[in-house]
């Protein structure tokens, strides 16, 4: 199968400075913290790749901002739990015993698409430690964002969400949607209710050594997002920003109220028994 034309994704070379003038466009501004979700197919045909969009967000935030991606890994996990695709119970404990240590610096992302991907191994770049569920981020506070991700609370108050909050930071959707918009786990763990827990296991390297650790928190659900990400936005219309970069949506939201809203809404419409 061949691959679709430049011309077919987009009209003209999507460049890195196209990029930052749409963020600029945006409203994203020097010294913002920024949360990232992008989609690089989404964006055009975009000449250079991921660099392209990593290097646009950096110089848009400046070394002032802070700019933070996922950098999950959830097939770095128990077996047990993995259903797409699912492998042999009978591999499970050689999978336990064998599967190498998470390591910040090496270990890629699962899952969480191209930039991210790039994003991780650049220069100056942090990464968190958590086996599972890791964030990067670069720029004036990525050392205290990434800084101490507890075990159990992989998208809580431990967790780099928490401090992004703290930030009074920003979240930007590139080509994608609420439906992977990471911050709304943060108020799955600031609800009334009390959600259900589940434990998971994961490979860590400590003091040189490889071990494998088990952990208890609580049970994400991404189904709803969207319907939540939606009512936020007829809610909240001042929060949301919306526009087009390279050739794709894009927004810009800001992520306390978001979060806050999105506590409450949980509440209200989902059943914790």
């Amino acid at each position: 199968m061949s691959e679709t034309l430049p011309e077919e994704r987009s009209p003209e070379p999507v460049t890195t400075g196209g990029i930052a003038t749409d963020l600029r466009d945006l409203g994203v501004e020097a010294g913002d913290s920024l949360l990232v979700h992008a989609s690089l197919s989404s964006l055009g045909w975009v000449c250079g790749g991921p660099p392209a969009v990593v290097d646009a967000l950096q110089r848009v935030l400046t070394e002032d901002g802070t700019l933070a991606m996922p950098t999950h890994t959830p097939g770095h996990s128990d077996p047990s739990w993995w259903e797409n695709p699912p492998v042999p119970e009978s591999w499970y404990e050689t999978i336990r015993e064998t599967m190498p240590p998470f390591r910040p610096e090496v270990t890629p992302t699962w899952g969480m698409g191209a930039v991210a991907e790039c994003f991780r191994s650049y220069p100056e770049v942090h990464r968190s430690d958590h086996p599972n569920f890791s964030f990067a981020a670069w720029g004036n506070d990525a050392g205290s964002v990434v800084a101490g991700h507890q075990l159990d609370s992989r998208l809580g108050e431990g967790s780099p969400l928490a401090r992004l909050y703290d930030l009074d930071g920003l979240v930007l959707f590139l080509g994608t949607d609420h439906g992977t918009n990471t911050s709304l786990h943060l108020a799955e763990y600031r609800t009334d209710s009390i959600p259900e827990t589940v434990t998971r296991g994961a490979p860590v390297l400590e003091d040189g050594e490889r071990r494998w650790v088990t952990y208890e928190d609580i049970a994400v659900d991404t189904d709803d997002f969207p319907a939540c990400g939606a009512a936020f936005e007829e809610r909240e219309p001042a929060a949301v920003r919306t526009g087009t970069v390279g050739v794709g949506s894009a927004k810009l939201l800001e992520t306390r109220p978001m979060v806050d809203f999105a506590a409450d809404w949980f509440d209200a419409n989902r059943d914790f028994e």
